[in-house]
């Protein structure tokens, strides 16, 4: 597979949550650290959006408009006039907590977990904002990642790349609520001393194809893995950079496969080696992916403890 850079596009600190818009045909994603949003078209080029605060990610709405996922809060996002209005209060601590990884189901409801920072482990929770409200609904994570839902939208993955786990859970559609939390994959960590080329990474960001595989990307471990329904690892792709951090499908055929990366905070000497360090990469792959879910903002979901 050949990988490559997207072209004329900078690169990014940390970036995030890419999604492929098909009425527009363009892809957005977020950068965290650099504080922006950003979209590519294939002829229109590059376009990035200066953010107050730190976005965890980005979802595509109904109603035409975007919604970011804040350290303060959900937001409804108008790319069109670069205006902001918010729609929910964080439901935790900005001081210690920002959100993170966040997609919506595919009935409509935006999912988004979130990430405990300075190493405040168990602390991270996944909220679900439907009915006009966010609501807990799994907790004892650290670094909330890896949101995605199988075809047949009965089983949501969700990963904590601190705890190198992906769980599952038996998804209801009709109720928006989970079930039989169970772990789906499982990867070691990092040994004391490990030379981190010998590091297969944690995962991090993922998407599911139309056959069910799970590709998640591996931080740290240069890698895609393509996950089988039952966690088992059936394709790897080696990339060029160090730190993968979530792919997404996209193109009119949903087979070119765009991941995002990042840079902020790595050795100077890896970011040497890897001039393509935050940028976004993509490649063609054989199975389609699944297209982005949007946002309804009249969504239901039963609550849940």
């Amino acid at each position: 597979m050949t990988v490559e850079p997207l072209p004329g596009v900078p690169a990014c600190g940390l970036g995030e949550s890419p999604f492929w818009h098909p009425g527009e045909g363009a892809l957005y994603w977020v950068d965290i650290p650099g504080r922006a949003l950003h979209r590519w078209h294939p002829a229109a080029g590059h376009r990035a959006w200066p953010l107050p605060t730190e976005p965890g990610c980005v979802a595509p709405a109904l109603d035409g408009t975007l919604r970011l996922a804040m350290r303060d809060g959900l937001w409804r996002f108008d790319p069109a006039r670069g205006t902001r209005e918010r729609i929910a209060a964080a439901p935790y601590d900005p001081a210690t907590q920002r959100f993170n990884d966040g997609k919506a189901d595919p009935q409509g409801r935006l999912w988004v977990g979130t990430y405990a920072e300075g190493g405040r482990s168990g602390t991270a929770a996944l909220y679900r904002f439907a009915r006009g409200r966010l609501e807990r609904m799994a907790g004892d994570a650290s670094a909330s990642n890896g949101l995605a839902w199988s075809p047949d939208g009965r089983t949501m993955y969700w990963s904590d790349t601190r705890a190198h786990t992906v769980r599952a859970f038996d998804f209801d559609a009709a109720e928006g609520t989970l079930a039989h939390p169970r772990v789906f994959a499982a990867f070691a960590p990092r040994d004391p001393g490990q030379p981190l080329a010998a590091y297969g990474g944690r995962p991090d960001g993922a998407a599911v194809d139309a056959e069910g595989g799970y590709w998640v990307a591996m931080f740290e471990g240069a890698r895609l893995l393509r996950l089988a329904a039952d966690g088992a690892v059936v394709a790897e792709v080696a990339l060029p950079v160090r730190c993968p951090t979530m792919p997404c499908f996209g193109g009119p055929d949903l087979k070119t496969l765009y991941v995002t990366t990042a840079r902020h905070g790595r050795p100077d000497d890896e970011l040497a080696r890897e001039p393509w360090a935050g940028r976004v990469l993509r490649l063609r792959v054989d199975v389609p992916g699944l297209p982005v879910n949007f946002v309804h903002d009249d969504a239901r979901g039963r609550g849940q403890d």
